[in-house]
């Protein structure tokens, strides 16, 4: 008897910061983890859906910025949508999206939220259509978001 296994989700060490990361569901809260909730970055590994893990690149994928992901499920309670990690291939120069996972640093997502301000991308076409970066006036948004309070108890300023 043949078992089949699932590998669209299975743990990984981090090719950037060397972390074991794990993909259990009750940890990130993400079916299909393949970011480290650490230093943010992913792997090129989805090609058509999340999880297929089809693509042939498998390059590295460096965190941009964030998004929100506008979503018609009937069941969505918050019409803002969902926040996303926006991803670029170092390899082939793909931009993607990925779910925040539960896990993921916050202090982490404000800088490449902060990053992204200063080097002004607004948005940036990937295969499927355009990524819209949060801007400037969806500071508040994001700081609710991240740390459950509209003015931030931490420096303005956030290295990675």
């Amino acid at each position: 008897m043949f078992c089949k296994v699932d590998r669209s989700n299975i743990d990984f060490n981090c090719k950037v910061c060397g972390l074991y990361v794990t993909s259990h569901r009750v940890v990130s809260g993400v079916e299909h983890r393949n970011h480290c909730p650490n230093c943010l970055y992913s792997r090129h590994l989805d090609l058509f859906t999340a999880g297929d893990r089809l693509c042939a690149c498998k390059g590295m994928m460096i965190p941009v910025g964030l998004t929100i992901k506008r979503t018609t499920d009937k069941y969505n309670t918050d019409a803002s949508g969902e926040l996303m990690l926006v991803h670029h291939c170092l390899d082939c120069g793909a931009l993607s999206i990925n779910r925040i996972a539960a896990d993921d640093d916050p202090l982490k997502l404000w800088a490449i939220f902060q990053n992204n301000l200063r080097e002004n991308n607004s948005n940036c076409v990937n295969t499927k259509g355009a990524i819209h970066f949060l801007q400037d006036e969806d500071q508040q948004l994001l700081q609710f978001r991240l740390f459950g309070r509209s003015s931030p108890a931490y420096p303005e300023k956030v290295h990675i």
